[in-house]
């Protein structure tokens, strides 16, 4: 699928698909009803029905299969966005044991991570451009600082050794975020679903080719279902593109606030 059509807001995106196909039922009408005439019109007919079912239940499957992809990259999107604001949310409540000056500058080093990410990493995400390679300055000097500090006591010790561990978590689930946001429908998956909706479009016209009506109203509605699922997974192809997605919010809400510190 196109970067413009997952892009789309979804009212102009299910319009997009929606006309595509129709107009792909619109034209297979039209050449099975131009060709029906004579002896091909008896032999379309011949058709046996019994080809419907099965190729509906391909189609069917194949839906299944590349919408439980499309959940599965969801689901484990907003896992790792939860997982990396509770891992920095950590950071800084454990950051009030560490002497004042330190918590100020982890409590910093934080809110410019967080800033950072929604500001640009979020849309380099949505565009599919971000990349593993530059490690976020932030959390690497965030986790300098506190490896470097010495400990003044058991509660600092703590402290210390808690947010060296969050601080891990955050950047495993920042790969784990960046990673997923390079997951989609490939367009093999893409091609054989529409593929496979054309097989069944072209026999519901040849068998109900006698009777127009009926084809025309049979594939109206089967291509209303093709279009709907269709739309169903293009909305949520890839998890950090598009009107329904996942956003940064749990991060901005766990941000520290830089008048109070707090």
């Amino acid at each position: 699928m196109s970067d413009w059509l997952h892009n789309l807001p979804v009212p102009v995106m299910a319009l997009s698909i929606f006309a595509f196909t129709y107009l792909l039922a619109i034209m297979i009408f039209a050449a099975v009803a131009a060709l029906a005439t004579g002896e091909r019109a008896k032999s379309f007919q011949a058709i046996s029905p019994g080809m419907l079912p099965v190729l509906g239940i391909i189609f069917g499957l194949f839906v299944a299969f590349t919408a439980a992809q499309v959940w599965s990259d969801n689901d484990r999107a907003s896992a790792a966005v939860s997982r990396e604001a509770s891992a920095l949310r950590a950071i800084v409540l454990l950051a009030a044991g560490l002497p004042p000056e330190q918590e100020g500058r982890v409590r910093d080093l934080v809110r410019g991570y967080i800033e950072q990410t929604a500001k640009v990493e979020w849309p380099m995400m949505a565009g599919q451009t971000a990349s593993l390679r530059p490690a976020p300055p932030a959390l690497t000097e965030a986790l300098q600082l506190v490896v470097s500090m010495s400990p003044q006591g058991a509660g600092q010790q703590t402290a210390q050794r808690e947010i060296i561990s969050a601080l891990g978590v955050a950047l495993d689930a920042r790969r784990q975020r960046i990673i997923i946001s390079q997951a989609e429908v490939n367009p093999v998956k893409w091609w054989s679903l529409y593929l496979q909706a054309i097989c069944e479009l072209f026999v519901i016209a040849l068998v109900h080719c006698g009777n127009r009506l009926a084809s025309g109203i049979a594939m109206a509605l089967f291509a209303t279902g093709v279009a709907a699922s269709v739309l169903l997974i293009a909305a949520h192809d890839r998890p950090f593109t598009g009107q329904i997605s996942v956003g940064p919010e749990p991060l901005l809400q766990i941000m520290p606030d830089a008048s109070t510190g707090r």
